[in-house]
């Protein structure tokens, strides 16, 4: 046809890059766009999107180094003599993960490149179904044709900016990974996002005085009961929570110190306090409004600002798709718009016809002890089927690797969600304690593939390990016996 390239992808993040990719794979004429508007507080960064550069690389890596902050801890138990008080520099830190963060930019680069991908730095807007017009920093204009469009330009973090200063003095996670010095005492806003509490965790973990200030409930959308445990155990190792508490102000005080202004919804006063950073994380807003969307006819949700999709992430304009955060109904997840990627380009030029299947996505988030889960929460559960029709195995645990550091178990915690019926069906299962996410990575596959709790209970544990518990999970909630695991 007329146009220059089979397809072209808007935003190289982990969804986008792995469409053009793969389209790259099936000798096709590929191009990207990706283009980083600077954050209000003119952080940027390179090629590969918000998981690479201000989401989960970075974060997992700042929570590791709190991981080795508790480990020095327990090491003194075990025999290890560490010379005390044992400090943390912020800036090494940083430096270190920035380091490892554009190592994996230019990564990127290279693979579209080896790929024979062409990579546009420019930002870009629709102004027919076929055509792009990018703009690079400089205001150079580019014009792109192509044959077939897939959007994947993700989220940026929101801020509050009906209050006073938000916007001036604070930062959100987009800047917080790049801070290169120690942000000090900080306060989190936070609309009960995983992002927020990861992050104070991490904070806490290597010494810093973190308060998190939540209006609602931590978690929305996971299990609430396992959503408790973990901000129970954040508390219990030192971050402050203030709770059903929202801030009307941000001020900026001499020496740069910010005085912040709140209402306790409780009580009903008005409290002040200061701290030397703001972090904002009260949601992400899809990255849409440069896209000039209105102009081909792609429809959007008007109240999340989201694009609504079919099952094949196409848009309402044919040859034009969506995938990634950017998607209505989707979750917010790299892993699931990495797969939804590569499907697409395999349906749109490999004669396949599979499409994402959404349904038992597992998921991690690493708080200081880590929460993982595939499937439903025991709410949703019994939303779906009847709290009649479910029965919830539970358990009380503690890793082996505690019990010498003499460190607190109270939070270790598992329940598996099954159908009541004669199968039994794996409905949900949930796993706060260490290494979460491998520990539910495994069981994934099981759950994916329809297990049974009776085919659970044939599965051999590994002894001695936290994931061994699951297998021996046996007592109900229905029972009302005690779920605190003890000895072998």
């Amino acid at each position: 046809g007329k146009n220059e390239y089979d397809l072209l992808v808007i935003g190289g993040g982990s969804g986008g890059l792995a469409c053009a990719k793969e389209a790259a794979q099936f000798g096709r004429k590929v191009a990207v766009l990706d283009y980083v508007e600077p954050s209000p507080q003119g952080t940027k960064w390179g090629l590969g999107g918000t998981c690479v550069n201000v989401g989960c690389i970075p974060k997992k890596l700042m929570h590791q180094a709190a991981l080795l902050g508790s480990a020095l801890k327990d090491a003194q138990h075990y025999g290890w003599s560490i010379a005390q008080p044992v400090h943390h520099t912020w800036s090494v830190m940083a430096q270190a993960v920035q380091n490892y963060v554009k190592s994996l930019n230019w990564g990127h680069r290279v693979q579209l490149q080896d790929k024979k991908v062409k990579y546009f730095n420019v930002k870009g807007s629709f102004s027919d179904p076929h055509t792009v017009r990018g703009l690079t920093k400089a205001g150079k204009e580019t014009v792109v044709t192509a044959e077939n469009i897939v959007i994947a330009t993700g989220g940026r973090p929101k801020y509050p900016t009906h209050i006073a200063g938000a916007l001036e003095y604070g930062i959100t996670s987009d800047d917080l990974f790049w801070l290169k010095e120690s942000p000090g005492k900080t306060t989190l806003h936070s609309k009960i996002l995983n992002v927020s509490l990861e992050c104070a965790g991490f904070l806490t973990g290597i010494g810093l005085d973190t308060t998190v200030m939540m209006r609602s409930i931590p978690l929305r959308g996971f299990d609430q009961q396992m959503a408790s445990l973990v901000t129970e155990h954040m508390e219990s190792y030192g971050t402050k929570f203030l709770k059903r508490c929202f801030p009307t102000k941000v001020e900026k005080l001499e020496s740069n110190i910010l005085q912040v202004t709140w209402k306790n919804t409780d009580l009903g006063t008005e409290e002040t306090d200061s701290f030397d950073t703001v972090m904002w994380a009260v949601g992400r807003a899809p990255d849409t409004k440069t896209l000039n969307l209105d102009a081909v006819g792609v429809k959007i949700n008007s109240e999340t600002g989201k694009i609504i999709v079919d099952a094949n992430e196409a848009t309402s304009v044919p040859h034009i798709y969506a995938i990634g955060d950017i998607t209505e109904g989707r979750p917010e997840l790299t892993p699931t718009a990495i797969a939804a990627g590569k499907l697409l380009a395999q349906r749109l030029f490999g004669q396949s016809s599979e499409l994402m299947d959404y349904d038992n996505v597992p998921t991690t988030v690493f708080t200081p002890l880590e929460y993982g889960c595939v499937g439903l929460s025991e709410e949703a559960a019994a939303q779906c089927y009847g709290s009649d029709n479910i029965e919830v195995y539970h358990a009380y645990y503690k890793p082996l690797e505690f019990t010498v550091a003499e460190r607190d178990a109270t939070q270790c915690y598992m329940k598996m969600v099954c159908l009541r019926e004669r199968e039994q069906r794996i409905l949900g299962l949930h796993f706060i304690g260490p290494n979460a996410g491998e520990v539910i990575q495994g069981f994934a596959l099981g759950i994916k593939c329809g297990a049974t709790y009776p085919q659970l209970m044939k599965t051999v544990g590994i002894h001695p390990t936290c994931a061994e518990e699951i297998t021996k999970l046996h007592i109900t909630k229905r029972s009302g016996l005690d779920a605190t695991v003890t000895g072998c």
